[in-house]
């Protein structure tokens, strides 16, 4: 019997450890950011007063897509001590794609698929030491992919 008592609380311990870091995402999620429909509102959301354009951020995309609903990007941040890859598209129902949080010694990189509603810029920023700092590419969109 104390075996049976013994691994079920290894057991609610192993699941408890496993559902503490999702308690930590939903804490650091902004919810407000990621549901307005207003470029302007997200960035305040997100404490982006101001981002000097970085030639050290690398945007790769294609000049032109067929389909709005999968456009490939591809991200890379030589600047020092990046903290943090956000992905935004503002005529998007929802602008705020994506927000990479990385973790120390993960290298500034991402290759992803994003949705786009029509014709715009992909902005990228990047936070690094509490700094923002931005980069975009045109994407000219053929068929809706957020509708």
């Amino acid at each position: 019997m104390q075996r049976r008592n013994f691994l079920k609380i290894l057991g609610g311990a192993i699941a408890w450890s496993l559902l503490a870091p999702l308690e930590t995402l939903a804490a650091i999620w902004n919810k407000a950011a990621f549901e307005t429909s207003s470029l302007d509102i997200v960035k305040k959301e997100l404490g982006i007063l101001s981002a000097k354009v970085s030639p050290q951020i690398k945007v790769i995309a294609p000049d032109r897509a067929e389909n709005g609903a999968v456009v490939q990007v591809e991200i890379t941040s030589h600047i020092a001590n990046t903290e943090a890859i956000l992905i935004m598209v503002a005529k998007n129902p929802t602008p705020l794609i994506a927000n990479f949080i990385l973790s120390n010694g993960m290298q500034p990189y991402l290759i992803t698929r994003i949705k786009m509603a029509e014709t715009d810029d992909i902005q990228v920023f990047i936070k690094a030491d509490g700094q923002y700092f931005t980069a975009s590419k045109r994407v000219e969109v053929f068929e809706n992919g957020c509708g």
